[in-house]
């Protein structure tokens, strides 16, 4: 999503927005109100990694391939960047020797260049413990470079998001562990007290996660449906179309919503993930415990397609029926354009309807979604376990009330008929 309307006096960028950058130097400065943090920089190939462990710029490397840190900024001489350096990720972290120092109030950045206007970016303030911030990246985009504001906040400090981007960095002094409480059971047959054991499951294991999963429980509520269970996967599209979406962090933050909302219908914290391109989908998956960066990290070991859904659709029926599941499939099946298979997607939906699966498409990007939209249009040829829900181009402008509400109100309705 780019911004219009700069002028001389500057502009601020909305979290997800980007602008277009002169191939010249570019300084990035970090102003902070709170504890001292560490303002760092990873530079990262095309699949997302580091190329070795000099690709970290920090206190103790400070300079490498034209970037460069200096107190609380990191300038980077786009011209002297190598051509294998795709993106300049920008990164504050809590000092660590500071015990139990955390974000909260969240640091501002600013962008300039000489002779352009002087970009800014305030990212929401952190509620859950985050220890380390990824608060932009230049990237490189036809020819040129682009910068995006970012603000994806992490709670595994700057060990744990230079080891996603394939650092090997020491780990940080950390304060003796605290003792974890003893496990909850689960019933399979839930009662009332389902929702809260569900949100001290989130707290425990994915704290980041448990603003959503309070409006998951919400909606599943309203809806009447707190205390039934569906096994959910996910299914995202992998098509070029995509790309900077995925580069964005936008389908990061659209799986880990997916994520919290399945600790509500799915006791065991895991959802399976495919993506769909290529001829044999890759099957993965995201949990409470590995959620941090998971989608950034699979995505670069599939090949980009076009429209090739059905196969991972195909993949996701398999993969339920062979689990021997009793409770339905809820698959959320994220799209981004017309599928080119169209005549086998709808030979799915008309076979998987007596199987217990209900299949939510989830419309976001920039592509055509006509075919999704009409699945239920005709009288005669309509799928009753078969939605389609709009989250726009960008999903995460969507708050989360309004999210959760498109997300399972169709699918609240065909299981109350089951």
């Amino acid at each position: 999503m780019g911004i219009k309307g700069a002028d001389m006096h500057g502009t601020s960028l909305r979290k997800g927005e980007n602008t277009a950058l002169r191939t010249a130097p570019v300084v990035v400065a970090v102003t902070v109100h709170g504890p001292a943090v560490d303002v760092s920089a990873l530079l990262l190939g095309p699949d997302g990694k580091v190329r070795g462990d000099d690709d970290l710029v920090f206190y103790n490397h400070p300079a490498q391939d034209g970037v460069s840190i200096g107190g609380p900024a990191v300038t980077a001489d786009l011209a002297r960047v190598p051509a294998e350096v795709h993106r300049v990720v920008v990164v504050v972290s809590a000092d660590p020797l500071l015990p139990g120092a955390v974000l909260t109030r969240a640091p501002v950045l600013s962008v300039s260049q000489p002779g352009s206007p002087t970009l800014s970016f305030t990212p929401p303030d952190f509620l859950s413990g985050e220890t380390v911030v990824v608060m932009a990246e230049l990237y490189r985009r036809d020819g040129g470079w682009k910068v995006r504001a970012v603000g994806q906040g992490y709670a595994s400090g700057l060990a744990g998001l230079a080891t996603d981007y394939g650092v090997d960095v020491e780990p940080e002094p950390a304060a003796p562990p605290m003792p974890l409480p003893p496990p909850v059971h689960v019933p399979r047959h839930p009662g009332p007290a389902d929702a809260t054991t569900s949100l001290s499951k989130v707290e425990r294991m994915a704290p980041g996660l448990l603003s959503p999963a309070r409006q998951a429980g919400k909606a599943l509520t309203d809806r009447h449906i707190a205390n039934r269970r569906a096994a959910v996967y996910l299914i995202l599209d992998r098509d070029w179309d995509m790309e900077e979406l995925y580069e964005s962090f936008a389908v990061q933050a659209f799986a880990e919503r997916v994520l919290a909302l399945s600790a509500h219908l799915d006791d065991d914290g895991t959802v399976p993930v495919l993506f769909s391109s290529g001829e044999q989908p890759f099957l993965e998956e995201i949990r409470l415990d590995n959620y941090r960066g998971r989608i950034g990290r699979l995505h670069t070991q599939v090949d980009w397609g076009w429209g090739n859904v059905a196969k991972a659709m195909r993949r996701a029926v398999g993969h339920y029926q062979e689990s021997g599941a009793t409770d339905p499939a809820f698959v959320v099946t994220q799209v981004g354009d017309e599928p080119t298979d169209k005549a086998e997607v709808r030979s799915l939906l008309q076979n998987t309807a007596s199987l217990g699966v209900f299949w939510l498409f989830v419309g976001f990007g920039r592509g055509k979604l006509a075919f999704y939209k009409n699945l239920n249009a005709s009288a005669s040829a309509s799928f009753p376990n078969v939605a389609f829900y709009d989250a726009s181009k960008n999903p995460g402008s969507v708050p989360d009330e309004r999210f959760y509400g498109g997300l399972v109100g169709s699918f609240a309705a065909w299981l109350r008929q089951r």
